[in-house]
């Protein structure tokens, strides 16, 4: 059975979990004070950096579970989305609306490939 390992591990929850060779973590905006571009591309860049503490990039995305405050962000967040996945490697998608925080207009829930566990 595979270990598992968890990162930035708090008591209500851990910034990544790695579980065999598949990692699993959340991203909200650092900023919610920036409008849903603004906000998208926090995230987009927070992605990146959680994918390279166990030796991953954007082409290992398994899968990304987007929730917006509001749908008509939609066209917005896929401008930003379509220039930043790599051509040929787009995870499995599903974007929903849900009741968010005060402030935050996007949530995003992602499952990647580990190709390194950081131990």
């Amino acid at each position: 059975m595979s270990e598992i390992e968890r990162i930035g591990v708090t008591r209500r929850w851990s910034d990544v979990v790695i579980h065999g060779s598949t990692a699993y973590f959340v991203e909200v905006a650092d900023d919610p004070q920036q409008d849903v571009a603004g906000q998208v591309a926090q995230i987009l860049a927070q992605i990146d950096a959680r994918l390279a503490l166990f030796g991953s990039d954007r082409k290992d995305l398994l899968q990304v579970l987007i929730y917006l405050a509001d749908l008509t962000d939609g066209p917005a967040l896929n401008e930003l989305w379509d220039n930043w996945v790599p051509e040929g490697h787009a995870p499995a998608r599903a974007c929903v609306q849900a009741a968010l925080s005060p402030g935050y207009r996007v949530e995003m829930v992602i499952t990647a490939a580990a190709r390194r566990s950081r131990g």
